[in-house]
C-alpha cells in the first residue's frame, strides 16, 4: 500500500567508483520535522509538570512575590534575608566572592522564593481541608446554604486562576478508611431485605464477630496503606478484580458508547471516519497540552480527579500467564510466581492501526510536522477501503486472541509474537494511538424497526464478531459501512465517564464543527503526495492458528449468549420528575426496584455505580439500591394500598437511596472497604468467614447511569436530535440483568439492557416492558397535569 520512494530515506547502489549514496531530500525533511514536532511536545510537557507542580502558584506569581517583597524591604531599609547572611557570613566568607549588595539581592531573592512556595504550601493544604467537607451533598437539590455559600468563596479563593487538567491533583484529599463497625452495620442494613430472619441473625453474629475479633487486625493494615499510598482502594481494584481476571474481557468486562440517536450526518464510511479519527487526535492534542478543563462539580467549584485521563491514548492491555491461584471470589491473590495482565503504556504514538476486511494497516497521524486534516484522513481510509488484497493465513481471526480467555492469549503472545515480523507487527497495534474498526455490516437506528435495529447495533459495539475488534487496546472506533459509528472500550484503565467525556467531544466536534461537503465527504482538499497506510505483515504458524480458532469458539459462545434491548424512553424525562421534587436517579432506581420484582418476583442485591473522584485516585463504589425502604415502597405498589401510603413510602426510599448515593461519593462505602479488608486478609494468609460470604454474594442485578458532563457542548434545546444513545455493557451475573441508562435533556432516557439467553429467569426485552410500565406507575402517584406519552 505505501510507495516504496517515500518509506526510505536514502538508496544506494555498488558501482566501479565505490558506494554512491542517493538521498531523498522529502524523507530527510520529514525524520527533522518528526524530530520538531517531538521536542516541542517534550517542552510542552516540560512547562505543563511546572505549571502543575507549583499550582495553585504560578510562575508569574514567583516574579510578583519577590519583586514586592525586594521592593517592601527595601522602601522599609531592612535586610531582605532578615538577617541570614550575617549567620552565614560567619560560617562561610560569601563577601570574598560576592558584594554587599549582590548578597542582598540573591538573599531577597531566596527569601522571596521561600516565602511563594510556603504560600502555595498554606493555599494547597487549605484548599485540600475545605475539599474535605462534603456538608454541601446534605442540601436539597437547587437549595444553597449561607454555610455552603461561605464555603464555595473559600474554596474559589484557594483554588487559584486558569487550572489545567492536573492542577489539583495535590489538593485532592485521600480517599478515608471507614471504621470496621460502621461498614458492618451498614452492610447488615444492606443485607436485611435479602434474608429471613434466621438467615440474617446468622449473618449478624459472623458480622459481630469479625469486627471483634480478625477486623480491628485487618483494618491496620488498610490504615497504614492509607497514610502511605495516594489511594488505599484503587490499585488493588484495577489489579485484582481487572487485571487478574482469567476470564474473556469482551462482554464480561469491555462495554460501549453508542453514535447519534436520530442524526447521521454522511453515509459515506470513509468520511465520518476522516472526521472523528480526527477530532480524537485533536482531543490528545489538547491532553498532552493538559488543556482540558477539569471536571467539576457544584456550580464548577469542586474538583473531580483527574488521574484516570492520563492512560487513554497509546496504551493497551497486556495478556499475563497463570501459573498458580487461590480459590474464592478474587481467584489469583498475588503470591510468588503468579502472573497477571498488565497495562503497556508509551508518552507517544504517532500512528493508529486500522481494520478492515480480516487486514491490518498502519496509518500515520502526522505529515509535513503537522496532523492530518479530516479529509487526507478520509483519503487514508479510502485507500484502505479500496484494497482488494486478501488477508495473510490466521490475519482474519487473529484478534480473536484478545476476545477469549486470557491465559492462552497470553501464551500465544510468548510462544509466536516474540519475534521476527510478528512482534514488530503486535508492537504496531499495542503502541498504537487508538484502534480503528472499518465495519462491513450496516448499523444504525431505524424507525421502522426499533427493537431490532438498536439491539443489532449494541451486540455489533460489545463483541462485534469476536475477531474485528482489538478488545486489549483502551478503546476502539469503530465505524459501520453506512457512516455510523460507536466505541468499545477496555475498562482496566479507567472508568466509563472518563471515555464519555472524549466521546462528548467527538460527537459535538464532527457534524457541528467539522462538518462535511454536499456530498458527504469531509471538507478540505485530497493530499497529492501523502504516504498511503502500512499493511501489516504476519506469519502465523499452524499452532497459532488453532489457538485463535479455540479463542473464537469461546468467545462466540459468549457473545451469542448476550441478549440485548435498547430503548429510548421518550414518555418523560427529568424535567417532569424534578416536577416531582424527587432526584431523577433515585426515581430510576426504584423503578428498576419495581420492574425487578414484577419480573422475578423477589428482590435481589443490586450493584449502583457511584464515582469515588472527589478524592485523589478516586474510581467508583457500590450504592446497594436494594434498600428496606425501596422494598416496602414495591410491596405497597404490588398490594391494595392508598396513594398517600404509597407516596409516603417512595419519599421514604428515594430520601434513602439519595443519603446512601452521599455516602458512597464521600468515602463511606461498604464494598471497597470490604474488598480491601479481604485481599489484606489473604495477604496474611487467614480467612474470614465473613469477607469470604459477602464477596461472593451474586450482584443479579448491575446498573450504571451515564452521565451527560460537558452539556455546553450539546444545544437541546434548539437542536433536539442531537441526543446520544449513551452506552451499556454486559451482564455481571449469569441469571441477572446489566442495566446502564442515560438522561438526556428534559424529555428522554435511553436504557440500555443486557442479560443471557441460556438463563431461564431472564428477558431483556420483558424486562424493559416492566422498566416502562415501572416509570409510568410511580409518575402517576404524583398526578401531574402534564400529558405523559404512553
Amino acid at each position: 500500500m505505501a510507495e516504496a520512494h517515500q518509506a526510505v530515506a536514502f538508496q544506494f547502489t555498488v558501482t566501479p567508483d565505490g558506494i554512491d549514496l542517493q538521498l531523498c531530500h522529502e524523507a530527510l525533511r520529514q525524520i527533522y520535522l518528526s524530530g520538531l514536532h517531538s521536542w516541542k511536545k517534550r517542552f510542552i510537557r516540560f512547562k505543563n509538570g511546572i505549571m502543575t507542580g507549583v499550582y495553585p502558584g504560578s510562575p508569574s506569581g514567583l516574579l510578583v512575590v519577590v519583586v514586592g517583597y525586594m521592593s517592601s524591604t527595601k522602601y522599609a531599609l531592612a535586610d531582605p534575608t532578615l538577617g541570614l547572611t550575617a549567620k552565614l557570613g560567619a560560617h562561610i566568607p560569601i563577601s570574598r566572592y560576592m558584594s554587599e549588595e549582590s548578597q542582598r539581592v540573591v538573599g531577597g531573592v531566596l527569601v522571596g522564593t521561600g516565602l511563594w512556595v510556603s504560600i502555595i504550601f498554606i493555599m494547597r493544604n487549605a484548599l485540600k481541608c475545605l475539599l474535605s467537607w462534603h456538608g454541601w451533598m446534605h442540601a436539597r437539590h437547587g437549595q444553597v446554604s449561607w454555610k455552603t455559600r461561605f464555603w464555595m468563596v473559600f474554596v474559589k479563593l484557594f483554588s487559584g486562576r486558569k487550572p489545567m487538567l492536573y492542577s489539583f491533583q495535590n489538593s485532592l484529599p485521600r480517599l478515608p478508611v471507614p471504621a470496621v463497625k460502621d461498614t458492618t452495620r451498614r452492610y447488615l442494613e444492606s443485607a436485611r431485605p435479602l434474608m429471613d430472619d434466621e438467615e440474617f441473625k446468622r449473618m449478624e453474629g459472623l458480622a459481630k464477630d469479625f469486627e471483634k475479633t480478625l477486623g480491628p487486625k485487618l483494618q491496620w493494615y488498610l490504615k497504614l496503606k492509607s497514610w502511605w499510598a495516594s489511594n488505599y482502594v484503587s490499585d488493588w481494584w484495577e489489579e485484582y478484580i481487572y487485571l487478574r481476571g482469567r476470564g474473556p474481557i469482551m462482554v464480561n468486562s469491555n462495554y460501549y458508547a453508542m453514535d447519534f440517536l436520530y442524526v447521521f450526518p454522511t453515509n459515506l464510511q470513509a468520511a465520518r471516519a476522516g472526521n472523528a479519527i480526527h477530532a480524537i487526535m485533536l482531543y490528545r492534542r489538547n491532553l498532552d497540552r493538559a488543556q482540558i478543563k477539569p471536571i467539576y462539580i457544584l456550580e464548577n467549584r469542586v474538583p473531580l480527579c483527574s488521574a484516570q485521563w492520563e492512560r487513554m491514548f497509546n496504551t493497551s492491555r497486556v495478556p499475563g500467564e497463570e501459573t498458580a491461584q487461590y480459590e474464592g471470589m478474587f481467584n489469583s491473590t498475588r503470591v510468588p510466581g503468579v502472573d497477571t495482565d498488565t497495562i503497556q503504556h508509551v508518552n507517544e504514538s504517532k500512528h493508529i492501526v486500522v481494520y478492515h476486511r480480516g487486514r491490518y494497516y498502519k496509518v500515520w497521524m502526522f505529515y509535513d510536522g503537522r496532523l492530518l486534516l479530516p479529509r487526507e484522513i478520509e483519503q487514508q481510509m479510502e485507500r484502505i477501503l479500496a484494497d482488494k488484497s486478501e488477508p495473510l493465513p490466521g490475519e482474519e481471526m487473529l484478534a480473536a486472541l484478545t476476545a477469549g480467555d486470557r491465559v492462552p492469549w497470553a501464551n500465544a503472545r510468548k510462544a509466536h509474537f516474540s519475534k521476527g515480523k510478528n512482534k514488530q507487527a503486535l508492537d504496531t497495534i499495542e503502541k498504537a494511538a487508538f484502534f480503528v474498526t472499518l465495519d462491513e455490516t450496516e448499523q444504525r437506528f431505524d424507525a421502522e424497526k426499533p427493537v431490532q435495529s438498536l439491539d443489532s447495533y449494541a451486540k455489533s459495539l460489545l463483541h462485534g464478531k469476536c475477531y474485528d475488534r482489538w478488545f486489549d487496546k483502551s478503546f476502539n472506533l469503530i465505524v459501520f459501512k453506512n457512516g455510523t459509528m460507536g466505541l468499545n472500550a477496555e475498562h482496566s484503565w479507567a472508568d466509563a465517564p472518563i471515555i464519555g467525556h472524549l466521546w462528548e467531544h467527538v460527537l459535538s466536534m464532527d457534524p457541528m464543527k467539522l462538518g462535511y461537503t454536499e456530498t458527504g465527504h469531509c471538507r478540505g482538499e485530497l493530499h497529492p503526495s501523502l504516504p498511503g497506510p502500512q499493511r501489516l505483515q504476519w506469519d502465523i504458524a499452524v499452532e497459532c492458528q488453532n489457538t485463535i480458532a479455540s479463542s473464537l469458539k469461546v468467545a462466540k459462545a459468549l457473545a451469542d449468549d448476550v441478549d440485548s434491548h435498547i430503548f429510548p424512553f421518550d414518555s418523560f424525562g427529568k424535567g417532569l420528575i424534578k416536577k416531582c421534587r424527587t432526584s431523577p436517579d433515585a426515581f430510576i432506581q426504584i423503578a428498576l426496584q419495581l420492574a425487578h420484582f414484577r419480573d422475578k418476583g423477589k428482590f435481589c442485591l443490586t450493584y449502583e455505580a457511584s464515582m469515588t473522584r472527589l478524592f485523589r485516585e478516586g474510581r467508583t463504589e457500590t450504592v446497594r439500591s436494594c434498600t428496606m425502604e425501596t422494598c416496602a415502597f414495591v410491596r405497597s405498589m404490588m398490594s391494595d394500598n392508598t396513594r398517600e401510603l404509597r407516596m409516603k413510602l417512595l419519599k421514604a426510599a428515594a430520601e434513602k437511596h439519595q443519603q446512601m448515593y452521599r455516602k458512597a461519593m464521600t468515602g463511606k462505602g461498604i464494598d471497597r472497604h470490604l474488598f480491601c479488608l479481604y485481599v489484606v486478609s489473604k495477604y496474611l494468609g487467614v480467612d474470614s468467614p465473613f469477607l469470604k460470604e459477602v464477596l461472593s454474594e451474586p450482584w443479579r442485578l448491575s446498573t450504571s447511569q451515564t452521565p451527560l458532563q460537558q452539556l455546553e457542548l450539546f444545544d437541546l434545546v434548539k437542536h433536539p436530535e442531537y441526543v446520544s444513545s449513551g452506552g451499556g455493557f454486559g451482564p455481571v451475573a449469569d441469571d441477572g440483568y446489566g442495566v446502564s441508562y442515560i438522561i438526556v435533556g428534559e424529555n428522554l432516557i435511553n436504557f440500555h439492557i443486557s442479560s443471557k439467553l441460556s438463563s431461564p429467569e431472564t428477558d431483556s426485552h420483558r424486562f424493559g416492558s416492566n422498566i416502562k410500565r415501572a416509570m409510568l406507575e410511580i409518575l402517576g402517584l404524583f398526578q401531574l397535569n402534564n400529558t405523559v406519552n404512553k
